[in-house]
């Protein structure tokens, strides 16, 4: 059985920048508290949390003073950093470069056209979304399907963003839809659509299909509550049937890997490669017996 991990899998630029900056502040002073989940993967959390990293909640975040923040990659709203200098806490801002150019994209756009709707492609409750929709002071409208195409006023000039871990593929189709919407109502209205999704993202999925194909089994090592993760899982799916979503090591089983002669092992930009290796190696293990 040869057994293959994906050399485009692992974490993407914005994630590698946040933990490497969150372990040098561990080394130095032993202790780090990051506002909110760090990375949407459980296992690699529970790493950070053993060295020293101590994650609060944006209501605890509140009653913090007189100390060192980490702000994750994922990006805030303008409300976090005035709460920073009410309460005195030095900020570690580790905002991916990619979501800060497009916080400032939405800013500047908003000011030039104030009577243009801002609408986001993307899921409402998602940190990066929230960080999105606080630089127009909550005046923006979060879909995340066709259905909710509704919920936009089809009077008025639409600019469209995406959120930056989103399928590519389903925010072009969403786009076309409410163009068209839009054309049918308003025709002098006016339609931007900003190609906003991550570039590195939207390359994966193109090279994911192929390399789900070239395997007879895919392994595909997720948080649970990863967006990019459950997107990449279906691209991995749709393109070889005998893909199988797991969190951890634990989660692998010889059923999985049975009459499999070649096996892929990838994963969500939120995934790490030190699991993505362990996994790897249980599963050598698991084949061991049927090697002989």
């Amino acid at each position: 059985m040869q057994i293959d991990i994906d050399t485009n899998a692992g974490f993407c630029f914005g994630v590698t920048n946040a933990i490497n900056k969150a372990e040098a502040e561990i080394a130095k002073s032993g202790r780090l508290i990051c506002l909110g989940e760090m990375v949407h993967n459980h296992e690699e959390t529970n790493r950070l949390s053993q060295l020293g990293m101590v994650t609060i909640s944006y209501a605890d975040f509140e009653h913090t003073h007189d100390t060192t923040v980490l702000l994750r990659a994922h990006g805030e709203p303008p409300r976090t950093y005035q709460i920073a200098t009410e309460n005195n806490i030095q900020i570690i801002d580790a905002t991916c470069p990619i979501v800060l150019r497009l916080h400032k994209l939405i800013q500047a756009n908003a000011q030039a056209h104030p009577n243009a709707q801002t609408v986001i492609y993307g899921k409402k409750d998602h940190a990066e979304v929230v960080g999105l929709v606080g630089q127009v002071h909550g005046d923006a409208i979060v879909i995340s399907d066709e259905a909710q195409i509704d919920r936009i006023d089809l009077t008025r000039d639409i600019m469209l963003y995406s959120q930056t871990t989103m399928n590519s593929h389903k925010y072009n189709e969403i786009a076309e839809k409410i163009k068209q919407r839009l054309m049918d109502t308003t025709p002098t209205a006016s339609f931007q659509k900003y190609d906003t999704v991550c570039k590195s993202v939207a390359q994966r999925e193109r090279k994911l299909s192929d390399y789900a194909k070239s395997h007879d089994t895919i392994l595909f090592v997720s948080g649970a509550n990863s967006s990019n993760g459950k997107y990449l899982y279906t691209t991995c799916l749709h393109a070889n049937p005998n893909t199988h979503y797991i969190t951890c090591a634990d989660d692998l089983t010889p059923q999985m890997l049975k009459n499999a002669e070649t096996i892929g092992i990838t994963g969500a930009t939120s995934t790490p490669k030190w699991l993505l290796q362990l996994i790897a190696d249980k599963a050598q293990k698991l084949s061991a017996p049927n090697q002989s």
